[in-house]
């Protein structure tokens, strides 16, 4: 099986961004969300967390999974946020 490993770096980090992506696909296939509503929803959610912390756009990672409910084991879909923040804005809290 060696013939199967990479050889180079490059080729690593192309087969890891291709098996995110296939997750990804397959996450959305399941939860039944498209990725235009996927990026809908990134959008709101940084323009509203924005207003309080300063977040890396770049490593956020929002998406669709399935969970099961607590009370009866039902599947139903769940986002997963994961939010790096990179400092808390000066603001008044009402």
């Amino acid at each position: 099986m060696a013939f199967l490993k990479s050889s180079n770096k490059n080729e690593s980090n192309s087969k890891n961004v291709a098996k995110e992506r296939l997750k990804l696909v397959l996450i959305h296939d399941r939860a039944h969300v498209s990725s235009r509503f996927l990026d809908m929803i990134k959008g709101d959610i940084i323009r509203v967390i924005s207003d309080y912390v300063e977040i890396d756009e770049e490593g956020l990672d929002i998406k669709f999974t399935r969970t099961r409910r607590e009370s009866d084991d039902t599947p139903v879909p769940a986002l997963i946020a994961n939010i790096p923040i990179i400092k808390m804005k000066d603001r008044m809290m009402d």
